[in-house]
């Protein structure tokens, strides 16, 4: 079976250095998929249905950022890029599956085990000559839920979660963490071969790739702090740009999600412009360049820990979500700032659409950020919130239009800030 050029399969043609086209009919896909693929010489996005793969020689190149000059090397990106030498003392070892139930033979349990067992609420049964005892239901870690149960049944709510009492402490480490952890601000000017508009088509299409694995929020920020934080001090050709950005979320899945999606799901993604190898070989890359360091502040994790401070949820709290999540496709504006700030910033532009208020006086003790410290973040947020509409990158939008987020991205912005801010900010 063929299919023809009417097929529902969107193709962003944003990694190939050729558009092919040639003949008109290929395989049918047997779903659909997000794909990628490369800028042409004026930064548009291109849209085909036909795609050749890369040439197996593309060059990349990369280089370290010492501060004062771009040491570089290009690189047959056949080739491994990364030395990896083999330790014949590293071995992994794989446990034997541990076994759900326990085999007794010839059923003969005493008196004390049966004892256990009743006051676990479980018997167990024979089963012909022998007896299967199920762990989970005898195990001596017996939980006791009786104060869980008090607070449920006297209507109040309990967050075992919450850890209020190291709420403060945690915010703390996390503040001095995204200092060590942030891409620097305007790396882009230092890349020979992609632009800020790339990069934006890139997050574009990576919100789409968690949107279609329904992979966690954080997930998604984790992949664009490991992509800016690469591309800080690696320089890389557009035609390898995309590769980058699928190890960054391939890394992000494996470090937050409890089920990522398979390596080859993601060779799939990219309608197999690389190879399972060249995927790995950029994520051992990846990991090498970032020194392993993958726990890092997102603005999510600040954002998330000021609405659980206030006990905001509900149409507030998702459009703080939103407005968060647009300053991703901004590197030249949003990562002059610390991820804490953005947070803040997003917290008021969203509680002042809704409350028409800004900073609440409890979050101020809480972050140590003033209103004032606020508003320069605040302004370019406003802008971006304002051009939300006409930027050509429109899965955040549309993502945010469902039902699932409240359709909050319907939500019209406030034309303007209060007076009182322009005067701020000039100041």
């Amino acid at each position: 079976m063929h299919r023809n050029n009417s097929a529902g399969v969107v193709r962003r043609n944003v990694n190939q250095e050729n558009i092919y086209s040639g003949p008109q009919n290929y395989p049918v896909l047997q779903k659909q998929r997000t794909v990628l693929g490369v800028l042409n010489e004026n930064d548009q996005q291109k849209r085909s249905l036909h795609q050749v793969p890369p040439k197996p020689n593309s060059i990349i190149t990369l280089g370290i950022d010492n501060g004062f000059s771009t040491t570089k090397s290009s690189t047959t990106f056949a080739e491994c890029p990364v030395t990896i030498v083999s330790n014949p003392n590293f071995n992994i070892y794989m446990e034997d599956e541990v076994q759900d139930e326990v085999e007794i033979s010839e059923y003969n349990l005493t008196s004390e085990l049966e004892t256990k067992l009743g006051e676990v609420g479980h018997v167990p049964k024979p089963a012909g000559d022998c007896l299967f005892l199920d762990l989970s239901e005898a195990s001596p870690m017996v939980i006791d839920s009786s104060i869980r149960r008090f607070h449920y049944d006297s209507d109040e709510h309990v967050d075992f979660l919450a850890v209020e009492e190291y709420a403060e402490d945690i915010y703390q480490y996390l503040r001095e963490a995204e200092v060590r952890c942030k891409p620097k601000f305007g790396y882009m000017k230092k890349q020979p071969d992609i632009t800020a508009s790339m990069r934006s088509i890139l997050v574009d299409w990576l919100v789409e790739v968690s949107e279609e694995y329904n992979l966690q929020t954080e997930t998604l920020y984790l992949a664009i702090n490991y992509l800016d934080r690469f591309l800080s001090c690696m320089s890389v050709l557009r035609g390898k740009l995309q590769l980058v950005g699928t190890a960054a979320i391939l890394v992000a899945s494996k470090y937050e999600e409890i089920y990522p999606p398979e390596i080859d799901e993601f060779v799939y993604i990219t309608d197999d412009t690389y190879t399972r190898k060249q995927l790995l070989r950029m994520e051992h890359l990846l990991l090498k360049v970032l020194s392993f360091d993958m726990t890092v502040p997102t603005v999510n994790q600040f954002l998330t820990q000021f609405l659980k401070e206030e006990g905001i949820g509900g149409q507030m709290g998702t459009l703080a979500m939103y407005i968060a999540e647009l300053s991703l496709l901004e590197a030249d504006v949003c990562l002059k700032y610390m991820p804490s700030l953005t947070a803040a910033a997003a917290y008021c532009l969203a509680n002042y659409t809704i409350n028409k208020d800004f900073w609440p006086e409890s979050l101020a003790a809480f972050t140590g950020y003033s209103l004032s410290d606020i508003v320069p973040c605040l302004n370019d947020l406003h802008k971006i919130f304002l051009q939300a509409n006409f930027q050509p990158q429109q899965a955040i939008k549309e993502k945010y239009k469902s039902s699932k987020y409240l359709g909050i991205s319907l939500i019209e912005p406030p034309a303007t800030l209060p007076l009182e801010f322009s005067s701020a900010i000039e100041g």
